[in-house]
């Protein structure tokens, strides 16, 4: 009977210490990084493609610091060719950065709820026939 009660103690030890792994960060687009510390919220995001677009709205939560995480989302944003249009810091809605690309464009919001940071990611891209990401056209001078 001890050995079994022993065995069964192993046992409960041995399974309460297995733990989940971390979610895989996840972004919809290749040249959107996700820095590290951020996992995916899929309940409160949502993404949608059609044969001309897609959009997607994500969200990723953590605990850091939300300056220096703006900071670090801007540099890895620029870095992969994300051109920085304007960024708003309001105390009640922490920051907002807009972003463009030819073809997308990104709005990234930074802010704090009473135990996580949030990462709000909303991108749209153009998406041409084969399924890549196109310029938009641009207009051509006609003469007369």
């Amino acid at each position: 009977m001890r050995r079994i009660l022993v065995i069964s103690l192993c046992l409960l030890a041995a399974t309460a210490c297995a733990s989940t792994p971390p979610r895989v960060q996840r972004s919809e687009f290749e040249d959107i990084p996700v820095p590290k510390g951020l996992t995916v919220d899929i309940s409160r995001s949502t993404v949608i493609e059609s044969p001309a677009v897609k959009a997607a709205r994500i969200f990723y939560k953590g605990r850091l610091e939300v300056d220096s995480l703006a900071v670090a989302l801007r540099t890895t944003l620029e870095a992969n060719g994300w051109r920085h249009l304007s960024s708003t810091t309001a105390s009640d809605k922490g920051i907002t950065q807009v972003y463009d690309k030819p073809g997308s464009s990104l709005q990234v919001t930074v802010y704090e709820s009473w135990y996580y940071t949030w990462v709000e990611m909303a991108a749209t891209r153009l998406i041409t026939p084969a399924g890549t990401a196109s310029t938009p056209p641009t207009a051509t001078p006609t003469r007369q």
